[in-house]
Protein backbone atom coordinates (compact mmCIF):
# COMPACT_ATOMS: atom_id res chain seq x y z
CA UNK A 1 0.00 0.00 0.00
CA UNK A 2 1.06 3.57 -1.41
CA UNK A 3 -1.33 5.84 -0.78
CA UNK A 4 -4.79 5.90 1.13
CA UNK A 5 -7.37 8.29 1.34
CA UNK A 6 -9.71 8.57 4.21
CA UNK A 7 -13.23 10.19 3.99
CA UNK A 8 -13.72 11.16 7.99
CA UNK A 9 -16.89 11.88 9.28
CA UNK A 10 -16.89 15.04 11.58
CA UNK A 11 -20.14 14.85 13.56
CA UNK A 12 -22.94 12.49 14.86
CA UNK A 13 -24.61 13.27 11.76
CA UNK A 14 -21.86 11.77 9.19
CA UNK A 15 -22.34 8.61 11.59
CA UNK A 16 -26.10 8.82 10.76
CA UNK A 17 -25.14 8.94 6.93
CA UNK A 18 -22.68 5.74 7.54
CA UNK A 19 -23.86 3.98 4.04
CA UNK A 20 -23.88 7.08 2.03
CA UNK A 21 -20.73 7.96 3.25
CA UNK A 22 -19.57 4.59 2.47
CA UNK A 23 -20.46 4.14 -0.77
CA UNK A 24 -19.09 7.74 -1.58
CA UNK A 25 -15.71 6.23 -0.18
CA UNK A 26 -16.06 3.07 -2.43
CA UNK A 27 -16.17 5.14 -5.62
CA UNK A 28 -13.23 6.92 -4.53
CA UNK A 29 -11.11 4.19 -3.49
CA UNK A 30 -11.10 5.37 0.54
CA UNK A 31 -12.27 4.26 3.74
CA UNK A 32 -14.54 5.79 6.44
CA UNK A 33 -13.44 6.92 9.62
CA UNK A 34 -15.08 9.25 12.14
CA UNK A 35 -14.14 12.14 14.63
CA UNK A 36 -16.56 11.31 17.56
CA UNK A 37 -19.48 9.22 18.03
CA UNK A 38 -18.83 6.27 15.27
CA UNK A 39 -16.29 3.67 14.64
CA UNK A 40 -14.02 3.46 13.44
CA UNK A 41 -12.15 6.09 15.07
CA UNK A 42 -9.80 8.48 12.60
CA UNK A 43 -6.78 7.38 15.09
CA UNK A 44 -7.86 3.70 14.81
CA UNK A 45 -8.07 3.81 11.29
CA UNK A 46 -4.49 5.38 10.74
CA UNK A 47 -3.24 2.81 13.02
CA UNK A 48 -4.71 0.56 10.81
CA UNK A 49 -3.24 2.05 7.51
CA UNK A 50 0.02 2.79 8.93
CA UNK A 51 0.53 -1.09 9.93
CA UNK A 52 -0.99 -1.76 6.22
CA UNK A 53 2.65 0.31 4.93
CA UNK A 54 1.09 3.17 3.83
CA UNK A 55 3.10 5.84 2.54
CA UNK A 56 1.08 9.00 2.19
CA UNK A 57 -2.36 9.30 3.75
CA UNK A 58 -4.86 11.77 2.90
CA UNK A 59 -7.70 12.93 5.12
CA UNK A 60 -10.92 14.76 3.92
CA UNK A 61 -13.54 16.24 6.70
CA UNK A 62 -17.07 15.41 5.84
CA UNK A 63 -19.49 17.65 7.75
CA UNK A 64 -23.29 17.63 6.15
CA UNK A 65 -24.97 19.76 8.99
CA UNK A 66 -24.84 22.11 11.30
CA UNK A 67 -22.96 20.19 13.89
CA UNK A 68 -20.10 19.36 13.32
CA UNK A 69 -16.83 20.76 15.27
CA UNK A 70 -14.60 23.69 13.39
CA UNK A 71 -12.21 22.61 10.61
CA UNK A 72 -9.12 22.45 12.68
CA UNK A 73 -10.32 19.87 14.98
CA UNK A 74 -9.29 17.44 11.80
CA UNK A 75 -5.78 18.79 11.85
CA UNK A 76 -5.68 18.85 15.57
CA UNK A 77 -6.61 15.24 16.04
CA UNK A 78 -4.08 14.25 13.29
CA UNK A 79 -1.31 16.02 14.42
CA UNK A 80 -1.77 14.50 17.97
CA UNK A 81 -1.53 11.26 15.81
CA UNK A 82 1.28 12.25 13.84
CA UNK A 83 3.30 13.12 16.30
CA UNK A 84 2.93 10.31 18.54
CA UNK A 85 3.33 7.44 15.96
CA UNK A 86 7.04 6.20 15.69
CA UNK A 87 7.78 6.71 12.08
CA UNK A 88 4.48 7.57 10.74
CA UNK A 89 3.48 7.95 7.11
CA UNK A 90 3.15 11.23 5.52
CA UNK A 91 -0.26 12.69 6.37
CA UNK A 92 -1.93 15.20 4.39
CA UNK A 93 -5.61 17.20 5.28
CA UNK A 94 -7.69 19.30 2.76
CA UNK A 95 -7.93 22.51 3.56
CA UNK A 96 -12.05 22.50 3.38
CA UNK A 97 -14.84 20.15 4.35
CA UNK A 98 -16.51 18.34 2.28
CA UNK A 99 -20.40 18.81 2.79
CA UNK A 100 -22.29 17.14 -0.38
CA UNK A 101 -21.54 13.71 -0.94
CA UNK A 102 -20.83 13.75 -4.41
CA UNK A 103 -17.52 12.20 -5.45
CA UNK A 104 -16.80 14.98 -7.84
CA UNK A 105 -16.99 16.82 -4.92
CA UNK A 106 -14.80 15.24 -2.89
CA UNK A 107 -12.43 14.96 -5.74
CA UNK A 108 -12.44 19.35 -5.87
CA UNK A 109 -12.15 19.25 -1.93
CA UNK A 110 -9.09 16.74 -1.87
CA UNK A 111 -7.33 19.21 -4.71
CA UNK A 112 -6.40 21.04 -2.15
CA UNK A 113 -4.77 19.64 0.89
CA UNK A 114 -1.74 20.56 3.28
CA UNK A 115 0.56 18.17 5.24
CA UNK A 116 0.77 17.62 9.16
CA UNK A 117 3.95 18.67 10.15
CA UNK A 118 4.04 17.93 13.86
CA UNK A 119 3.34 21.94 14.50
CA UNK A 120 -0.46 21.88 14.97
CA UNK A 121 -2.26 22.60 18.39
CA UNK A 122 -2.27 20.03 20.73
CA UNK A 123 -5.11 18.17 21.99
CA UNK A 124 -5.31 20.05 25.56
CA UNK A 125 -5.56 23.40 26.97
CA UNK A 126 -6.12 25.82 29.88
CA UNK A 127 -9.56 26.26 28.94
CA UNK A 128 -10.38 22.72 28.88
CA UNK A 129 -9.13 22.07 32.43
CA UNK A 130 -12.15 22.14 34.33
CA UNK A 131 -15.91 21.36 34.29
CA UNK A 132 -17.67 24.22 32.42
CA UNK A 133 -19.72 26.39 35.15
CA UNK A 134 -23.20 25.19 33.62
CA UNK A 135 -25.98 25.62 35.34
CA UNK A 136 -28.08 22.90 33.04
CA UNK A 137 -26.98 20.00 30.81
CA UNK A 138 -29.11 18.39 28.40
CA UNK A 139 -28.78 15.58 27.01
CA UNK A 140 -29.94 14.38 23.37
CA UNK A 141 -30.73 11.34 22.34
CA UNK A 142 -29.05 10.01 19.33
CA UNK A 143 -30.42 6.86 19.66
CA UNK A 144 -31.83 4.75 16.23
CA UNK A 145 -35.23 5.50 17.09
CA UNK A 146 -34.53 9.17 17.68
CA UNK A 147 -32.19 9.73 15.02
CA UNK A 148 -34.80 8.26 12.72
CA UNK A 149 -37.68 10.62 14.34
CA UNK A 150 -35.50 13.82 13.64
CA UNK A 151 -33.31 14.52 16.79
CA UNK A 152 -30.60 15.95 15.13
CA UNK A 153 -33.50 18.37 13.68
CA UNK A 154 -34.11 19.03 16.97
CA UNK A 155 -30.91 19.31 18.47
CA UNK A 156 -30.18 22.40 15.99
CA UNK A 157 -33.19 23.72 17.07
CA UNK A 158 -32.05 24.42 20.79
CA UNK A 159 -28.46 25.14 19.82
CA UNK A 160 -29.94 28.05 17.78
CA UNK A 161 -32.69 29.02 20.60
CA UNK A 162 -29.68 29.15 22.63
CA UNK A 163 -27.34 30.96 20.61
CA UNK A 164 -30.89 33.44 19.92
CA UNK A 165 -30.76 34.05 24.15
CA UNK A 166 -27.25 34.04 24.71
CA UNK A 167 -26.28 31.01 26.13
CA UNK A 168 -23.51 29.39 26.21
CA UNK A 169 -21.42 26.41 28.01
CA UNK A 170 -21.43 28.40 31.18
CA UNK A 171 -25.41 28.10 31.07
CA UNK A 172 -25.94 24.81 29.43
CA UNK A 173 -23.91 21.90 28.28
CA UNK A 174 -25.32 19.78 25.50
CA UNK A 175 -24.39 16.15 25.73
CA UNK A 176 -25.16 13.28 22.69
CA UNK A 177 -26.20 10.09 24.09
CA UNK A 178 -26.69 6.75 22.70
CA UNK A 179 -30.34 5.49 24.12
CA UNK A 180 -32.18 6.53 26.73
CA UNK A 181 -35.14 4.00 26.41
CA UNK A 182 -37.94 5.62 26.23
CA UNK A 183 -37.93 5.05 22.77
CA UNK A 184 -41.48 5.36 21.72
CA UNK A 185 -41.57 8.94 23.44
CA UNK A 186 -38.62 9.65 20.70
CA UNK A 187 -37.03 12.07 20.13
CA UNK A 188 -36.50 12.35 23.22
CA UNK A 189 -34.07 14.71 25.55
CA UNK A 190 -33.64 14.73 29.49
CA UNK A 191 -32.59 17.76 31.60
CA UNK A 192 -30.33 17.60 34.78
CA UNK A 193 -29.92 18.35 37.71
CA UNK A 194 -33.56 18.77 37.77
CA UNK A 195 -34.31 15.09 36.38
CA UNK A 196 -36.78 16.18 33.93
CA UNK A 197 -37.72 14.08 30.91
CA UNK A 198 -38.86 15.15 27.76
CA UNK A 199 -40.62 12.87 24.70
CA UNK A 200 -41.86 14.02 21.29
CA UNK A 201 -39.26 16.77 20.90
CA UNK A 202 -39.95 18.60 17.91
CA UNK A 203 -38.01 21.72 16.79
CA UNK A 204 -40.64 23.87 18.21
CA UNK A 205 -40.61 21.91 21.73
CA UNK A 206 -37.06 22.11 21.86
CA UNK A 207 -37.14 26.00 21.63
CA UNK A 208 -39.86 25.88 24.07
CA UNK A 209 -37.91 24.15 26.72
CA UNK A 210 -35.19 26.71 26.09
CA UNK A 211 -37.18 29.68 26.47
CA UNK A 212 -39.88 28.07 29.44
CA UNK A 213 -37.73 25.67 31.31
CA UNK A 214 -34.08 26.59 30.80
CA UNK A 215 -34.65 30.58 31.06
CA UNK A 216 -37.44 30.44 33.50
CA UNK A 217 -37.65 27.23 35.14
CA UNK A 218 -41.10 26.05 34.24
CA UNK A 219 -40.99 22.66 32.45
CA UNK A 220 -42.63 22.33 29.38
CA UNK A 221 -45.74 19.91 30.91
CA UNK A 222 -47.45 18.73 28.06
CA UNK A 223 -43.93 16.81 27.01
CA UNK A 224 -42.95 15.80 30.45
CA UNK A 225 -42.29 12.46 30.86
CA UNK A 226 -42.91 10.48 34.17
CA UNK A 227 -40.15 8.46 35.70
CA UNK A 228 -41.14 5.09 36.72
CA UNK A 229 -39.24 4.83 39.89
CA UNK A 230 -40.51 7.65 42.51
CA UNK A 231 -37.96 10.40 41.03
CA UNK A 232 -39.38 13.91 41.74
CA UNK A 233 -41.63 15.84 40.21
Amino acid sequence: MNDALVLVGMSVREVEAGERLARVAEGLGATVAFLQMGDPSLTRELDRLATAGAVRVRLVGVSLGSLAPAHSWLRRIAGHWWRERTDPPALEVATRLLTVLVEEAAREVLAQARPITGTEAPLTSPAWEDVPGHRHQVLICRGPRCTALGSDASSEALIIAMLQHGLGDDDVLLTHTGCQFPCNQAPVMSLQPEDVWYGKVTPDVAGRIVEEHVLHGRPVAEHRLRRSRGAPE
